[in-house]
């Protein structure tokens, strides 16, 4: 949606009630409704993202969760150097996706653990997360000859831009396939400086921060999927994007006719 050109003028005290109003309708607090989405991170062994405010990230999964304990525990390596700063950082906060919905609280006491086996982080079970429903995030897979890709710089691979065919896209985010044997993607890394080629009219400038990485088939054509949200669109990116959408969107149904 098109932001307005004259945004209306609030006061600081009517944008913090706002905000607080915002964050309460988001806010889960009952533990049947708490575990009920931490068990889905734990089964379906989706990807978490730890961050700090001041830029650490760190990709990792949910192994445990337990209540009656009052712990949640995560894979970690300890030989990762983020590991250790994780543990001596006041703010550490998990970020997930379970399909359309996106999933965030604050880890508290969070350690270090060692087994026989394995290490682990452990953290106090929350008492609280934040739950949004992405409402704009219909996604469409692009149709006729053209082929939309990104193109992206990586810090691993200097001098060296990756050709990405885009699988599907939406308001939010973008789906890219990556065919290459390369394991260079986490979740929460941001990739600045990415364009997204869509039509012959439609070039994107974006950042992009990445949510998840699964594969894709069996071999062996199968693929990486790497799921990106689009971070600081311009409103005339913006624009254009929805251009697109309605454009393949329009061109889908006429094909089901």
């Amino acid at each position: 949606m098109t932001p307005p050109t004259s945004p209306p003028t609030t006061s600081p005290d009517a944008s913090a009630v706002e905000a607080v109003a915002d964050a309460s309708e988001h806010r889960v607090r009952a533990l049947v409704e708490i575990r009920a989405l931490l068990k889905q991170f734990v089964e379906g062994d989706v990807p978490l993202a730890l961050t700090t405010p001041d830029g650490l990230n760190y990709a990792t999964s949910l192994w445990a969760e337990d209540p009656q304990r009052g712990v949640l525990v995560f894979a970690a390596d300890p030989r990762d150097e983020v590991v250790q700063r994780l543990t001596e950082s006041h703010e550490v906060m998990a970020t997930g996706y379970l399909d359309s919905v996106k999933v965030q609280f604050d880890l508290h006491d969070l350690v270090l653990v060692h087994g026989r086996s394995a290490s682990a982080f452990n953290a106090q079970y929350p008492r609280e997360v934040f739950r949004f429903q992405r409402r704009h995030a219909f996604r469409v897979r692009p149709v006729g000859r053209t082929q939309p890709h990104a193109l992206l710089s990586h810090p691993d691979l200097a001098r060296r831009q990756i050709d990405l065919r885009i699988v599907d896209i939406s308001h939010t985010g973008v789906a890219l396939m990556l065919n290459e044997e390369l394991d260079l993607f986490r979740c929460g890394q941001m990739l600045p400086d990415a364009v997204i080629e869509l039509d012959a009219a439609t070039r994107l400038h974006v950042t992009l921060r990445v949510m998840h990485v699964s594969n894709v088939g069996l071999e062996p054509s199968q693929y990486r999927r790497i799921g990106c949200e689009l971070v600081d669109l311009s409103a005339g990116a913006h624009r254009d994007l929805q251009r697109y959408l309605d454009h393949t969107q329009k061109r889908h149904r006429l094909l089901t006719l």
